[in-house]
């Protein structure tokens, strides 16, 4: 389905805004007064909104986003639409444009935890942590068992060194969600910053029990595994996490997931090994290979 960029613009003609030639009564013309529909409108907007919905959910933003800008537009009262435009302005990475779209949602309905916990995921990414502490803080009082919300506080929380917060957070996460890997992922982060490398190990052997192809805590155990004295498992792990995923090998995209100072430089040793730099060659030529031939 198009986009419905001219959607606004034919209003007016859809709903009869056109003129028409009138009866003469005199000199004077009888004023056409038009009643629109307002509920029509919004159902509209919501329609869009739906639509927008299950394009994002196959992660085409660009046909999603436009949809929702319009929804919000036509149906302006309902928060549930402006939480969806802001979702999908911090899936696009439009964060100022999010924050506009989410406080627009909070003014409709202050006390909306996934509008809160979305605020809270904006400024975590704008780098605003306190900001961003406070508002998962106050959508967790709402609703308090979000694992989401919890791993996302838990990360604010690890961002600022307060390591000690970010595990229950994390903690609090995997009880409500048994199987969340990411938050045991990041205990171990932490457990191998303050030296407790066995017991990082436990956790990043428990995220991977999980999800066998989690190219993270794979490579993570890679490391750790290496610097402990056992280099031909170490490195047979390191080939398979760079073979499922081969940006772990990039030191900045591994800092971005919140990898510690400590670990950072254990695995920058790690992947300068001829076996490890092999391996990365060997997976960008295969990315290489798979990117679509220039027209």
């Amino acid at each position: 389905m198009p986009i419905r960029r001219s959607f606004l613009l034919s209003l007016p003609i859809l709903f009869g805004l056109v003129t028409t030639a009138l009866p003469v009564r005199g000199q004077t013309l009888v004023p056409h007064t038009i009643q629109l529909d307002l509920q029509k409108l919004e159902r509209q907007g919501l329609g869009l909104a739906q639509e927008a919905t299950q394009l994002a959910q196959f992660q085409q933003y660009e046909l999603a986003v436009p949809r929702a800008e319009l929804a919000t537009q036509l149906a302006p009262r309902n928060f549930q639409v402006w939480a969806l435009l802001g979702e999908l302005y911090l899936r696009t990475n439009k964060l100022d444009e999010a924050v506009t779209a989410l406080k627009q949602a909070q003014s409709l309905d202050s006390k909306s935890a996934p509008v809160l916990f979305a605020l809270g995921s904006v400024h975590l990414q704008k780098k605003q942590y306190s900001t961003a502490i406070n508002y998962l803080k106050a959508g967790l009082q709402i609703k308090p068992n979000v694992p989401g919300a919890l791993f996302d506080l838990g990360n604010a929380y690890l961002i600022q060194g307060k390591y000690g917060d970010a595990i229950a957070q994390y903690e609090k996460a995997v009880a409500q969600e048994k199987e969340f890997w990411p938050a045991i992922n990041n205990i171990g982060l932490i457990k191998y910053e303050t030296g407790d490398v066995d017991e990082a190990l436990k956790r990043w052997r428990s995220a991977v029990t999980i999800d066998a192809k989690a190219a993270e805590p794979l490579l993570a155990i890679a490391v750790a595994l290496y610097v402990k004295g056992d280099v031909e498992q170490g490195l047979k792990m390191g080939e398979a996490a760079i073979k499922i995923d081969s940006r772990y090998s990039d030191l900045k995209f591994l800092k971005e997931n919140l990898w510690g100072e400590r670990l950072l430089k254990d695995t920058k040793k790690f992947l300068e090994t001829p076996r490890m730099r092999a391996t990365i060659a060997q997976a960008q030529e295969r990315a290489d290979q798979r990117q679509p031939a220039p027209q």
